[in-house]
């Protein structure tokens, strides 16, 4: 499988460490695009998309504060507010939070409500945003989640193989057509270790319903192009949630995605880098 590593780190305000990586760097005056992944997935899904937008643009991944590479910890703050934190940091270390050198945003999943956090609550501007199937509606979650969400000490307390089996079952679930194996594995191991068990459980516990109702009655007030793309088969957010998210933001376009599921990065790589690039270029 495809090597993925984050080979850079910055240090929070809270003392967190985030991996993060740069593609496309031999183009220095080439467009920025930051990339953000959902919960519980890491920027290892953005991999292929990544390197085929990195032909034109300077593109940034990261691993969230409690996800893939970065730190996980006891008694750590990953909820969608400290997230939205720590990307406003990030936009500012990189050089990327100035009029002149505002990057494009292409979010998934609980990133959307992320990146809109940090627009509309904290200032960060974008030159362009793309969603794809966030999280920016209330009621959201899957059932799975929600069950997960009502009672993390309970499932926390599992033996590790009986955990395991439900990492992957339910991270299963996020693809229409079904995962490689090998890729699976992949966004499986992080949650498996001795410090990725409980980040697990910590981080669907912390994720409620207040941070997308803090901030849903006001998408209208964001003045951007905006592409939203959603996988026709998405069980954990259904289609429709992308057609009321459109209707709320001026101008929004939305794309869908036959045959993906909610992970559309892993089930239509190749159509979903192909729009972003238009998007991106100024299209659409």
């Amino acid at each position: 499988m495809t090597q993925w590593l984050l080979d850079r780190t910055f240090r929070t305000a809270s003392g967190d460490e985030v991996r993060w990586a740069a593609l496309g760097e031999g183009q220095a005056d080439a467009p920025a695009v930051v990339l953000l992944h959902g919960t519980p997935f890491s920027s290892y899904v953005w991999r292929g998309v990544a390197r085929a937008l990195a032909a034109r643009h300077r593109v940034f991944v990261w691993d969230m504060p409690g996800y893939g590479a970065s730190q996980k910890r006891a008694g750590q703050d990953v909820s969608l507010a400290a997230q939205a934190r720590v990307f406003t940091e990030l936009l500012a270390h990189w050089d990327l939070a100035t009029e002149a050198a505002r990057p494009a945003v292409v979010a998934h999943d609980f990133g959307g409500c992320v990146a809109l956090r940090a627009h509309l609550l904290h200032g960060a501007h974008y030159t362009r945003l793309a969603l794809v199937d966030p999280v920016a509606l209330s009621p959201w979650g899957s059932p799975t989640y929600r069950l997960l969400a009502a009672h993390p000490d309970v499932f926390g307390r599992l033996p590790p193989d009986l955990h395991r089996a439900l990492v992957r079952e339910y991270v299963s679930s996020a693809s229409h057509p079904g995962l490689h194996p090998a890729v699976l594995d992949r966004l499986v191991e992080p949650w498996c270790t001795d410090e990725g068990r409980p980040a697990f459980y910590r981080q669907i516990a912390q994720n409620d319903q207040r941070f997308t109702d803090e901030i849903q009655e006001r998408y209208g007030e964001l003045a951007l192009p905006t592409l939203i793309c959603w996988g026709t088969q998405d069980t954990w957010i259904p289609p429709t949630k992308g057609h009321d998210l459109a209707s709320r933001i001026p101008g929004a376009r939305l794309h869908l995605i036959e045959d993906a599921g909610h992970l559309v990065q892993e089930d239509a790589p190749a159509e979903l880098a192909a729009v972003l690039g238009e998007f991106l270029a100024g299209g659409g």
